[in-house]
């Protein structure tokens, strides 16, 4: 008897706590609004989602991203700057009450931390110069591209590259993009990222988006039960998909719109 009732007691203890922590959970979009402050953790050194400009600000699609919830929701933004190791430390620990950081979903990750729907693409693509008549993988033929040995964009090249394309394989990002920028290709295959950063660094090239190699969504990072806070982000980026601003900030840094996105 004594031991019935001590399990009783200890589950009733049990769920009271239960009951607590998910109360407690439920505080952060709360606690924003009080405060009239969101901070949101975003990149800094990887464009064109997140890095320093000239004026020593940050800028780029996560950044712009960050700045339009923090608009919608109607308080002040704190930009968080945060690497790829620290950045969910940081949603746990408090230190940010949302992650925009290229931040992909995992199975591994929807362990410790919560995700919105998706927000943006990230992905890997063939570039070229605007002059460069390139709009789909039948265009390659007799064309030369520059590729990393080994990288996701390389594996999908091969798959649905006309035989008579030209691909030149690298060891590196850094060899892939001097050889492209040295005008020793007509095109290159890489990330979004790298793109990005080559054509920041190059404008001169007048290098552009031209097609698809593979689309690996990024997602807003939430802590664990924050469920009102996920919602009203998820109702943010669903009335901007209506909108069209969510195209837009992809079309500005990306060279290409948001298209379909997941929920």
């Amino acid at each position: 008897m004594r031991f019935l009732r001590s399990l009783l007691t200890t589950t009733l203890l049990g769920s009271a706590l239960l009951a607590t922590g998910l109360s407690h959970a439920q505080n952060a979009l709360d606690d924003v609004m009080k405060r009239g402050v969101i901070n949101i953790a975003i990149p800094t050194d990887f464009p064109p989602y997140g890095f320093v400009g000239t004026d020593l600000k940050p800028q780029g699609l996560d950044v712009d991203m960050a700045n339009y919830i923090g608009a919608k929701i109607g308080v002040k933004v704190e930009l968080v700057p945060v690497t790829s190791a620290n950045r969910i430390p940081y949603l746990q620990t408090k230190k940010a009450d949302l992650v925009i950081s290229t931040l992909g979903k995992n199975p591994e990750r929807e362990k410790v931390i919560d995700f919105t729907a998706g927000y943006s693409p990230f992905f890997q693509a063939v570039f070229a110069a605007k002059s460069v008549a390139i709009k789909s993988p039948a265009d390659l033929a007799g064309k030369s591209v520059a590729v990393t040995r080994g990288a996701i964009e390389d594996m999908e090249l091969t798959k649905i590259a006309p035989a008579t394309a030209d691909i030149k394989r690298f060891e590196d990002n850094n060899a892939t993009v001097s050889a492209f920028v040295a005008g020793q290709v007509q095109a290159i295959a890489t990330g979004a990222s790298v793109a990005g950063n080559m054509m920041g660094r190059n404008p001169q090239l007048g290098t552009e988006y031209k097609f698809l190699l593979k689309d690996s969504p990024n997602f807003i990072g939430v802590a664990k039960g924050e469920d009102k806070l996920r919602l009203k982000v998820n109702q943010i980026i669903a009335d901007a998909k209506k909108s069209g601003d969510l195209d837009k900030m992809s079309q500005k840094w990306l060279g290409r719109p948001a298209g379909e996105l997941p929920n």
